[in-house]
């Protein structure tokens, strides 16, 4: 079902009854416990179309789900890039760090770590979408993560479905999400190296419609946010965090294993701190794909 988010009026006095069926029937199909998200494949490179079927359909429910295959081990960007195109994830979408094919390998780089870019290092990475910082143009609307090597320890992914936030904020107080839809809700500032501006100031909403669809804009950082300065944003950020933090029973912790990956429509995700082993042994490596598409429901 297709609903309004902006504007709330809109929500609340035209699209309630709409807005409350789409509510029931979310909750009633959600998935109750990470291994509801895994999909066994024989080869991701080449789903068949029972695989396929499946991926999107546990991603019609939750907006994710965890492929699990048997390239252990296996360095080949083709299985993140082959994967994408059988679910119509065609427009790859490259940040400046990624690698000259648009995929990211995501391993500890001292360069890039020290250039503050935390995904390229072992520390933790707070809450966030994909792409928050980008123009409303490059939405990040899907990605894929597929490990090949995991930490000797840590690295764990916590994964919460944008839609469960939204639902979570407005049952609480439907004010939140009106805060949190204005268009100015979440500024990111610009940013520069060197004296060279990389990327100009981003000021959106964190919760907006994309062809019908809820697109979510969101990240945990306090050094590279600025919130709209009023106290209904204040309390819907404050609620949103006690969320994340508060172990709720919708919020999915998983360690992806080798061969194994993650396929979601830009759910809000986090990892926690890791540890590679020693040298010479090979370190964590997750390649890391990002789309302007969406992974459609089967």
């Amino acid at each position: 079902m297709r609903y309004v988010v902006c504007p709330l009026s809109a929500v609340l006095q035209d699209n309630i009854e709409n807005y409350l069926r789409w509510r029931e029937r979310k909750l009633a199909r959600y998935p109750r416990r990470v291994e509801d998200l895994i999909v066994e494949v024989r080869d991701p490179r080449s789903l068949s179309e029972a695989e396929a079927g499946e991926i999107r359909r546990v991603c019609g429910v939750a907006n994710m789900a965890v492929y699990a295959g048997p390239l252990v081990g296996v360095a080949d960007k083709d299985i993140a890039r082959r994967l994408g195109a059988h679910l119509g994830l065609a427009r790859l979408h490259a940040n400046p760090l990624a690698d000259e094919d648009g995929i990211s390998s995501l391993e500890v780089s001292p360069d890039k770590s020290a250039r503050g870019y935390i995904p390229y290092s072992n520390r933790r990475l707070l809450w966030h979408t994909d792409g928050y910082y980008n123009a409303p143009a490059q939405h990040i609307r899907a990605f894929i993560l597929h490990c090949v090597r995991p930490a000797a320890a840590g690295g764990e992914n916590r994964l919460l479905d944008h839609e469960i936030a939204y639902i979570l904020l407005r049952d609480a107080d439907p004010e939140y999400v009106g805060a949190l839809s204005a268009p100015d809700a979440m500024t990111i500032p610009a940013n520069a190296e060197e004296g060279a501006a990389l990327r100009a100031a981003q000021a959106s909403p964190v919760f907006s419609t994309d062809g019908g669809a809820l697109h979510m804009r969101y990240t945990a950082r306090t050094r590279s946010i600025e919130w709209r300065p009023d106290e209904a944003t204040r309390a819907a950020v404050q609620f949103l965090n006690r969320v994340l933090d508060a172990g709720s029973p919708y919020v999915f912790a998983f360690r992806l294993g080798a061969g194994q990956g993650l396929v979601c429509n830009n759910v809000l995700h986090d990892r926690s701190a890791f540890s590679d082993p020693p040298a010479p042994a090979p370190g964590r490596l997750v390649y890391r794909a990002r789309y302007c598409d969406r992974v459609g429901a089967a």
